[in-house]
This record gives C-alpha cells, structure tokens and sequence, in this order.
C-alpha cells in the first residue's frame, strides 16, 4: 500500500507543478513532468504502483490541461500517444527494475553461499590443524601408559598424565569458542547485565589464565577509583581471558604482560599490553575476524576465533575494540566499555 500512496503523491505533485506551470508552457511541456513522476515511482515501487501512477497521471493530465479542460474528453488523438507513451514507460522500466533486482538477490545469495562455504572451509582446515596434534600427543602419551605404565619412574608417568591433560584441555578450548562464536552470532547469548567492579572481573580472568601466564612477567595497573561497569561480568571476563591468553600465547616466556585500565571521555578504557615482536602491518585489516591467524603466530596453535569473541562480546555491551603497535615494540589490544550512573544507595530511614 506504501507503493500506491507514493503513486496518488506523484500525481499531486506533478498536477501540482502542471498548475503552475500552465500560464508559460505548452501541455506537452507538463506531460513530461507527469512523465518524469512516472519514471520515478517506476524505479523505487513495484510494478503496480508504476502503472497506477501512469493511470492517476493520465487521468489528471487529461483533465486539467487537455482541451476541453475540466473534462475527461479528448479531442486530439495526439495525446492519446502521450497517454500510451506515459503507461509504456511505467511498464518497461518497472520491467527493468523487477529485472535488477531479482539478479541482485540471486547475486546477494551467491554471495552468501560463497561466504559460508569459505567459512566451513575454514573452520574445517582450523580445527583439523589444531586437533591433529593434540590427538597425536594424547594418543601416544596414552599408549605408553597403556603398555608400559608400570615399568616407567612416577615422574615419568606423571608427565604423559599431565600432557594428556594439557592437550584436552587445549581441544576443549577449540570446541568451547566455536561454539561461543556460534551462539553470538546466532543472537543466542544475551548480556546479563550487573553493576559490578573491574578489578573483581580482571582478577578471575587471571586465575583463569594463569597457567598460560605462568612463564610471563605480569603486571597490573588498575586504579582503586575505578567506577563501576554494568556488564555481564561473565562475557566480559572471557574477553579480557581471552586478550591475556593471546598475549601470552604470542611472545616468548619472560615477556612482560600488562594489564590496565582508566577512564577517559566517558568510557572505561581496558588495555592488554605485551613487549613481544608485535603485529605484523598485514595484520591490523583481519586481526578481529574469524579464523585470522596473526603473520608471525606460527605454530602458536589456536583456531582463530579468541579475538572475534572479544569483539563480538565487546559490540554487545556497545564497546569498541581494536589494536595498536606500541612506540618502543610490542602490541596493545584495548577496548572500551560504557560508563553509566550508578544507581543511587537508599535514603537511610530516620
């Protein structure tokens, strides 16, 4: 119905511009500003608002300013061509127009498929990767205990156990953020938003991270004047354990990490800084998309999707985030999170 009232608008506004344009220009003149009337509500409505306003035009063509004027005669079969003329027009560039845009649907549609053919593609060869040597070094860790575990020293046992355990763990991290990345895409993950302390949510990230953090030199800046966030303090918690773990999983041992926070502009700016060999000029266009593996990570591991859940994580809570090489080496991921007023303490009753 949208597309008919712009049609019924078309005509007034060119019976409109026909008026005033009567006293100095001939009616074939003013044909064409109801023919251009037409060619527009062609190209943006659908085929039947075209035609209806090549009808409304005609009809008020023929009425207002084709002799006799104030009645819907024609004397001159000249402006019957002007009528035909007018509804062809509207026929074949709706025509056109139809044409277009059903070969910029299937083309949007190929893309589409392209798309997600190119990230099951993805997905496939990274997890493949990242479980391929994980399920080698338990499968062989698990075959000595099994045929010799008795004959081997406790120490000896003790560290095929505790490869094995590594290694799952490091599978079960692969799985864990695919399908996190599936559910927020999907709009399945909704914040659950509470007031909450910076400081609270850093330090779980850290015990959650500190065994990958145990060979670095970590250091944490964060003011106790901190305000508080409205967060969910779980999503932002995988995020910040996420941009620690990429740290330390991309600069050698003894690197130094570093953790800080301040205020600034009306946002809560949260840093992660490393002094390792930085980011490579290459990868600042990708560094936050899905499956993107940083230049110099090498046989780092990781299936490419730690950072995608921190943006998406940090978009959810209208955040921003993004990357930056440090003056003297290194790279700093920061990302921001909205300050809102706390709510104000009940009025103490008297």
């Amino acid at each position: 119905m949208t597309g008919y009232a712009w049609a019924a608008g078309a005509a007034v506004l060119g019976t409109l511009a026909g008026l005033a344009m009567a006293p100095r220009f001939d009616p074939v003149n003013i044909a064409m500003v109801y023919l251009l009337a037409v060619v527009v509500i062609a190209l943006r409505c659908s085929r039947g608002a075209a035609v209806a306003a090549s009808v409304l035009c005609i009809v008020a063509f023929n009425y207002f300013f084709v002799p006799p004027v104030r009645s819907f005669a024609v004397n001159d079969a000249q402006h019957l061509l002007t009528f035909a003329i007018m509804l062809a027009v509207a026929l074949v560039i709706s025509h056109l127009v139809s044409s277009v845009r059903r070969q910029a649907t299937a083309q949007a549609a190929l893309a589409v498929e392209a798309e997600t053919e190119r990230v099951r593609s993805a997905l496939l060869a990274s997890i493949s990767h990242d479980l391929r040597t994980p399920l080698a070094v338990i499968s062989g860790a698990a075959s000595s205990l099994a045929e010799r575990g008795e004959q081997l020293a406790p120490a000896e046992r003790q560290a095929l156990a505790g490869s094995v355990f590594r290694q799952a763990r490091d599978m079960a991290d692969v799985m864990g953020n695919v399908l996190q990345m599936t559910r927020l895409e999907n709009g399945a993950i909704v914040p659950q938003r509470d007031w909450g302390s910076l400081a609270e949510i850093a330090g779980s990230a850290l015990e959650r991270v500190a065994g990958r953090l145990a060979g670095h030199r970590l250091m944490v800046e964060l003011p106790g004047d901190l305000p508080l966030v409205r967060v969910d303090p779980i999503l932002v918690e995988q995020a910040l354990g996420n941009l620690l773990e990429n740290a330390a999983r991309h600069t050698p041992p003894g690197t130094l990490v570093r953790l800080r926070a301040a205020v600034r502009g009306g946002e809560l700016v949260v840093s992660v800084e490393d002094f390792g060999p930085g980011l490579q000029p290459e990868d600042f266009k990708r560094l936050f998309a899905k499956f993107h593996r940083g230049a110099a990570e090498g046989a780092a591991g990781g299936v490419g999707l730690g950072l995608a859940i921190c943006s998406a994580i940090v978009r959810l809570h209208g955040g921003r985030i993004w990357a930056e090489q440090l003056p003297g080496g290194g790279s700093a991921f920061r990302f921001t999170l909205p300050l809102e007023a706390p709510p104000q303490p009940p009025a103490a009753e008297t």
